[in-house]
C-alpha cells in the first residue's frame, strides 16, 4: 500500500457568508466518508477564532484525492469559493510520518 496523503486547510468565511459556509462545508462531510479511497475527512471550528473552519483529510493516495477534487459539487465549490471567502483557502499537504495501521471493523476494540 503507498503512503497515504493527507492535508489540512482553513477557510476564513466573510462574516455575512458564515453560516451558509459552514452548512455547505458539513453538507460534504458524509458523502465524502463514502468515497472510494477515504480514510479520515473531518470538518471542525477553531474554538479559538470561531468562523474560521478547519478541515483534516487522509487518503489512499494522490490519485483518490485528485478524484474527490473532481467530483462536480467539488469543482463547483471550488469556482465558487471566493464567494464565501475573505481570502483563499490556506491548505497545508502533509507527508504522514505515522501511517494507518491495518484494523480490525470499526467499533471493535484491539485487546
Amino acid at each position: 500500500m503507498s503512503q497515504p496523503f493527507a492535508l489540512v486547510g482553513t477557510a476564513r468565511p466573510k462574516p455575512e457568508r458564515a453560516e451558509e459556509l459552514k452548512q455547505l462545508l458539513l453538507s460534504f462531510v458524509e458523502p465524502t466518508r463514502q468515497e472510494a479511497g477515504c480514510l479520515e475527512y473531518h470538518f471542525h471550528e477553531d474554538r479559538n477564532d470561531p468562523g474560521a473552519f478547519v478541515f483534516y483529510e487522509a487518503w489512499r493516495s494522490q490519485a483518490d484525492l485528485d478524484a474527490h477534487l473532481a467530483l462536480p459539487h467539488m469543482q463547483a465549490f471550488w469556482e465558487q469559493r471566493m464567494d464565501y471567502l475573505e481570502s483563499d483557502l490556506d491548505i497545508r499537504f502533509l507527508t504522514m510520518h505515522s501511517p494507518y495501521a491495518a484494523r480490525k471493523e470499526r467499533g471493535t476494540r484491539a485487546r
